[in-house]
């Protein structure tokens, strides 16, 4: 073995390849001469000459872990994303400073080395080695760079723990990198990389975190006792961490006067500025900086935008690559939420609904033409009860969503589906006065196939109009649409297909909560399949848009690390025929003047439909204007069938049962006033009337004649003639489009009998 004397004998040698070579053996090689345990770690001449010259490239530097930004349609932050919270800037952006801190405090002598401060590094290895270990810090501010590189470059723990070592071997490797480093980058392409990985503390990285973190000013705002500060966490961030406990202030302030005493000593400051400083509070000023969607002011927009990320592969290929991208963030999204409306939407569930009902509401609204999502809001605080229960003021479901947006399994849609049955009827020719008798009740006992051409007829099942009673009669498209006609709709199903409606709602984007196939049953048209607000809305806001579908969307365009922007285009089909969709928009618009939404119009253009589930499990209401579609769900968060919404409380307000146009119509009605408040109004197409005007129905003018003289009898009556004044029944129970007092209050309380329908 060759001895230690021949070793250090070499050295002048190895000095002659340069002056780089010459310091750091020089330093190096001393240390070995005087520390018999730095031989027996294995550092030789040979070793050393090796190490200095025979460099490897400089580490791998993936990219900084950043903040992903949510902007709302005007461009306001409203939610963020992080695993690091950090903002890179460059060396410009920080105020200088700030600069003169951190290298005063870290490594005074960084504008004179070659990445390693020999004088620094020999005085810690005499210390280090004498304790066995590594115990005191002579790394320069590259090498701290490197280990910092080196711990996020880290995959796993034992990675990032060998990356953290207190190990000689671990030094050098950093030595060797940092050399490298030097060789690659300028003094200040190495201090602007160290600023923006450091860990400062607080949940901070890098310093325009940290200075809005501890300060709530940029980077480029900092003063004299801030710098000195910040500067002063960076060697025990958690020790000095001041959102913790006044201790750590206390520590946090001690380092800020050593910073301090330390750049007067070298020149940076005067010792009466650093004298000054020192008599100073700290001045911290936390701001909070909250991640994901708990704090957000849009928490269930927020949560959509969050899935969508993970799960969209226009985002990514793979779910781990779009896991990746969503880590290391560094992107700003402007996304499709309109302020306005999410207001109008919270405001007008808020005010009928409490978020201690265990009853929900929740609403979604979409432009029509582009699918851009403009609200979504719940009648429940988003996030987790006191003590993780289940009920609560608050819940971790994205209500307005499906199953894949973090939502849950949804409600039954009731007869909002009667709309697909309609299109259809109306695509295949019928016109709006056609129809045909009904009878008292129905049994769907043959003519119904799926779209696998299997029967699915259920003849145990009898269906009953909405009032329970098993009158039957006439009924035209327009009316039995207006009046919600079930056993007209289950008809109306069977002579068009099951399996063409089935289609006509997959076309305008139909799909189920859960992500199941949809259920072809024959009660498809009375709304069997559990569905969420968002798609029902898209679905509404298709026949808006004349036929035009949209895939809902929630994020319009991508600012990228680089600056890039990347525009996220709507992505639409013409789904059914524009005509037949002014046809459908012209029936629907009857809805608020003649059917089971009578008297709560909002001043303009509008159509919709309500949905009132079989036992009152759930209600609906979805509707739109030329400008904007809404569906507003209510149920409750329990389980809708082991808690229908019978004899309840909701908002105050008691309910015998919730119907569609009794809370999620008023709601509609409330939302979309507002939100369309400051929006010119627009008109739909008027109908091609030679194509869909005009029909025949057995039996309909002699219906109308007999209700018209019903009604002068009712009218009698109230005169003090027979019916109502004499307390006999003269007629089916008022319908829900007579839904309001003589002051303006939804009558509630009203009873079907067992096996009530949809409406």
């Amino acid at each position: 073995m060759t001895s230690r004397r021949h070793q250090v004998r070499r050295g002048p040698v190895v000095c002659l390849r340069g002056l780089l070579a010459c310091g750091v053996l020089g330093g190096l090689l001393a240390a070995a001469t005087a520390l018999p345990l730095v031989g027996s770690a294995g550092i030789t001449a040979n070793n050393v000459a090796r190490t200095v010259i025979d460099l490897p490239p400089s580490p791998r530097e993936d990219p900084l872990p950043q903040r992903t930004v949510l902007l709302d349609k005007n461009g306001k932050q409203f939610a963020q994303f992080y695993t690091e919270n950090r903002t890179i800037v460059p060396l410009d952006k920080v105020a200088p400073i700030m600069r003169q801190a951190i290298v005063a405090i870290e490594d005074s002598r960084f504008y004179e080395h070659a990445g390693l401060d020999v004088k620094g590094t020999l005085r810690a290895l005499v210390t280090n080695t004498q304790a066995g270990g590594v115990r005191q810090g002579g790394s320069s501010l590259t090498q701290q760079l490197v280990k910092n590189i080196l711990v996020e470059n880290a995959q796993t723990g034992a990675e990032r723990a060998q990356a953290r070592a207190p190990s000689l071997k671990r030094k050098i490797t950093e030595l060797r990198y940092a050399l490298a480093m030097e060789k690659k980058y300028t003094k200040a392409e190495i201090l602007e990389r160290y600023l923006n990985i450091a860990y400062f503390g607080a949940g901070a990285f890098g310093i325009e975190a940290a200075a809005q973190r501890f300060f709530s000013v940029p980077a480029s705002d900092l003063s004299l006792r801030q710098a000195a500060t910040l500067a002063g966490a960076v060697r025990t961030p958690y020790a000095t961490d001041p959102s913790l406990d006044e201790q750590r202030r206390a520590r946090l302030r001690e380092r800020r006067d050593t910073v301090l005493e330390r750049m007067a000593q070298v020149g940076n400051i005067t010792q009466a500025q650093a004298d000054a400083a020192r008599k100073s509070p700290l001045g911290i000023r936390l701001k909070p900086e909250p991640g994901g969607c708990a704090e957000s002011s849009y928490p269930y927009f927020c949560i959509y935008v969050h899935k969508e990320l993970l799960t969209n592969p226009v985002f990514g290929h793979t779910r781990a690559e779009r896991e990746r991208r969503l880590a290391r963030g560094g992107v700003v999204l402007r996304t499709t939420v309109d302020p306005v409306a999410q207001r109008a939407a919270q405001r007008a569930i808020s005010s009928r609904v409490d978020p201690e009902d265990t009853e929900v509401a929740a609403e979604a609204m979409i432009e029509p033409g582009t699918g851009r999502i403009r609200a979504m809001a719940a009648s429940k605080k988003y996030g987790r009860n006191s003590g993780n229960t289940n009920n609560g003021p608050r819940t971790t479901f994205n209500l307005p969503a499906d199953v894949a947006h973090g939502g849950g399994q949804g409600f039954q849609a009731g007869s909002t589906f009667k709309v697909f049955t309609l299109t259809t009827a109306l695509g295949k020719g019928w016109r709006f006065d056609e129809g045909f008798m009904t009878p008292g009740r129905f049994v769907p006992a043959s003519g119904f196939v799926d779209c696998r051409g299997r029967r699915v007829n259920d003849p145990r099942t009898e269906i009953f109009n909405a009032s329970g009673e098993g009158s039957g009669g006439p009924q035209s498209i327009s009316t039995g649409t207006w009046k919600s006609v079930n056993i007209f709709y289950m008809m109306l199903e069977r002579r068009v297909g099951l399996c063409p409606v089935v289609r006509t709602a997959k076309a305008l984007g139909i799909v189920r909560a859960d992500g199941k196939p949809l259920r072809e049953v024959p009660t498809f048209t009375l709304g069997v399949n559990e569905m969420d607000p968002v798609t029902v809305a898209g679905a509404f806001a298709a026949l808006a848009a004349r036929g035009r579908q949209c895939h809902p969307m929630a994020i319009s365009d991508i600012v990228q690390r680089n600056g890039r922007r990347v525009q996220v285009p709507p992505s639409c089909t013409q789904a059914i025929d524009r005509e037949v969709a002014d046809a459908v928009n012209h029936i629907l618009s009857g809805v608020f003047t003649k059917g089971t939404m009578t008297g709560q119009g909002i001043g303009r253009d509008a159509a919709g439909k309500t949905g009132t589930n079989n036992g009152y499990t759930s209600a609906w209401f979805a509707g739109y204007t030329p400008d904007l579609a809404a569906a507003v769900s209510v149920g409750d968060i329990r389980g809708s069938y082991r808690h229908p919404l019978r004899d309840v409380r909701i908002g105050g307000e008691y309910y015998g049962a919730v119907q569609g146009a009794s809370l999620p119509g008023p709601i509609w009605v409330s939302s979309m006033s507002a939100a369309l408040e400051d929006v010119p109004p627009s008109s739909f197409r008027h109908p091609d009337m030679g194509r869909f005007g005009g029909g025949f129905t057995p039996g309909m003018e002699k219906d109308k004649d007999e209700k018209d003289g019903e009604g002068e009898r009712r009218a009698a009556g109230r005169r003090g003639g027979w019916g109502h004044a004499t307390g006999q029944r003269t007629g089916a129970r008022p319908h829900q489009r007579h839904a309001r007092d003589q002051a303006g209050r939804p009558y509630r309380g009203w009873r079907d009998g067992p096996h009530r329908g949809r409406r």
